[in-house]
C-alpha cells in the first residue's frame, strides 16, 4: 500500500513540476547538444555508459545540460546517487552525506557520487571539507557550475577532477528540445495538439540565448496564456510576453564580465568600430554600470590610443563626466560617441610600453637617489652638501637660444630610452 502511494505521490509531483523537468531527458540517447563531449565513442560518455564516472566537474553556461547529465548518470549508475545543492546544503548536511557514504562502502563496497549543484557557492572552507573523501575514493564528486572552475573551485580540489566544458545550445538544440516538448504526449503537451508555427518556434529558439531552460519557460508561459483565453495557437506575441522576464546573459560578478569587456577592448584595439558598439550595448543594456564603462574607456583612450591621437584621452574623460551628469538611459549615446571615436582613432601603445619599462627598473634598482643638482636646496646647510649646484636653469638658455644638456635620470640610468 505504501509503494502504490509513493508511486502516486511520485507522479503527482512529476505532474505539476515546471516543463523544463518534466521533459528533462532520462538517457543520453535524448540528451540534446554537447556531442564533444557525450557523442558516440567520447570519453564522458563511455564513462557514463559504463558505470565507471570519475570525479569530474562540469562547467558551462545555465540550460546546457548540467543537471540533466547528473541526473542520467544518477539514472544508470549502480553506485548510490546524492543530489546536493550548493546553495541550500551546507556542511552539516555534508557530514550526514560522508557517514552514510562510508557506511556503505564498509558494509555492502558501494560506492556513493554526490552531484553538487552550482558548486561555486560553496566557499573554501565547505570545498576543503570534501577534499579528503574524494581524495581517497569514498565519494566520487560530480560538480555543476556556471563560473570557471579555474577560480571558483579550490585548486586541491580540482586537480582531482577532470573538468568538461558544455558549450551554449545552438538554435537548432533549442529547436529540438521545443519540438520535443510540444510532440510529447505524456511529459509535454502533445496531447493540447496546440498550433505553433515555424517561424514562432525559430524566434523561440533565438531568443532563448542558448538556455533551453529559458525556452522551455517561456514555450509553458504562452501556452498557460492560450489556455485563459481558450485559445490552440501560440503566437509570436505570446512568446514575447513571456520572454520578458528572461534576462540578458551578463554576470556583473562573473566571467562573463570579464568576457565582454575583454570583448569591447579588443575590438576598439582591432578599429572595428560595430563589434566595439555591440559589445557595449550587451554591457549597457544588461545593467552595467555606465561609469565602470567610461573609466574603461578612459584607461583606453591612454594605454592604446595614447600619442597616436592625445584628443582621444580628452573625449573620453569628457564622456565619463557626460556619463556622469546624465546617467542611464540618456548616457548610452554618450558612450557610444566616444567607443566609435576610440575605433576609429590611430592606435599606440608606446606609452603602456614605457611606463611598462620604468616599472621593471624601479623593481631591479630599487630607490636610486636623485642627481644632486636636480634635488631642492631650501636650506643652507642642503646647499653646502651641493644640492642645487651645477644645475642650469632651462628658460635662461631659452633666452639666449642656447641648448641645456644635463643629465636627470640617476648614473645607473642615464642613457635609458624609455619613450622612442
Amino acid at each position: 500500500m505504501s509503494d502504490l502511494f509513493d508511486a502516486k505521490n511520485k507522479e503527482e509531483i512529476q505532474r505539476s513540476a515546471p516543463l523544463a523537468d518534466r521533459i528533462r531527458p532520462e538517457s543520453l540517447s535524448n540528451f540534446v547538444g554537447q556531442e564533444h563531449i557525450v557523442g558516440e565513442g567520447k570519453l564522458l560518455r563511455q564513462a557514463i555508459e559504463g558505470d565507471e564516472v570519475p570525479s569530474i566537474i562540469l562547467w558551462g553556461p545555465p540550460g546546457s545540460g548540467k543537471t540533466t547529465l547528473g541526473r542520467i548518470i544518477a539514472a544508470l549508475t549502480k553506485s548510490a546517487f546524492v543530489m546536493f545543492h550548493a546553495v541550500t546544503s551546507g556542511v552539516g548536511e555534508l557530514r550526514r552525506v560522508i557517514e552514510e557514504a562510508e557506511e556503505r562502502r564498509r558494509l555492502y563496497g558501494k560506492r556513493t557520487i554526490l552531484f553538487v549543484d552550482e558548486i561555486h557557492r560553496w566557499n573554501k572552507a565547505q570545498q576543503d571539507a570534501l577534499l579528503p573523501y574524494v581524495e581517497n575514493g569514498i565519494l566520487t564528486l560530480i560538480g555543476a557550475t556556471t563560473e570557471n572552475p579555474s577560480f571558483e573551485v579550490v585548486s586541491a580540489l580540482l586537480s582531482r577532477c577532470r573538468v568538461f566544458t558544455l558549450n551554449k545550445l545552438d538554435a537548432n538544440n533549442i529547436r529540438a528540445i521545443i519540438e520535443r516538448a510540444l510532440k510529447d504526449n505524456v511529459r509535454g503537451f502533445g496531447r493540447l495538439e496546440l498550433r505553433v508555427s515555424e517561424p514562432t518556434i525559430d524566434y523561440l529558439s533565438r531568443a532563448s540565448q542558448g538556455d533551453a531552460r529559458v525556452a522551455l519557460n517561456a514555450l509553458e508561459l504562452a501556452v498557460g496564456g492560450a489556455a485563459r483565453r481558450k485559445s490552440k495557437d501560440i503566437t509570436k506575441e505570446d512568446i514575447t510576453e513571456a520572454l520578458q522576464a528572461t534576462y540578458l546573459k551578463y554576470d556583473k560578478g562573473g566571467e562573463e564580465h570579464y568576457n565582454i569587456i575583454s570583448a569591447l577592448h579588443k575590438s576598439l584595439r582591432g578599429s572595428d568600430v560595430n563589434a566595439a558598439l555591440y559589445w557595449l550595448g550587451r554591457m549597457l543594456e544588461a545593467g552595467e554600470d555606465p561609469l565602470y564603462v567610461a573609466r574603461r574607456l578612459v584607461r583606453f583612450a591612454s594605454e592604446d590610443v595614447g600619442l597616436a591621437d592625445p584628443q582621444a584621452l580628452t573625449l573620453a574623460v569628457s564622456g565619463y563626466q557626460a556619463t556622469h551628469f546624465i546617467g542611464l538611459p540618456e548616457c548610452n549615446v554618450v558612450l557610444a560617441e566616444v567607443v566609435a571615436y576610440l575605433a576609429r582613432a590611430p592606435k599606440s601603445n608606446a606609452l603602456y610600453e614605457a611606463y611598462g619599462k620604468v616599472q621593471d627598473d624601479i623593481k631591479e634598482y630599487g630607490t636610486l637617489p636623485v642627481p644632486l643638482h636636480i634635488r631642492n636646496a631650501p636650506t643652507q646647510l642642503m646647499k653646502d652638501f651641493g644640492y642645487g649646484r651645477g644645475y642650469k636653469y632651462n628658460p635662461d638658455y631659452a633666452k639666449r637660444g642656447e641648448e641645456v644638456s644635463q643629465q636627470y635620470l640617476p648614473d645607473e640610468l642615464k642613457d635609458k630610452k624609455y619613450l622612442e
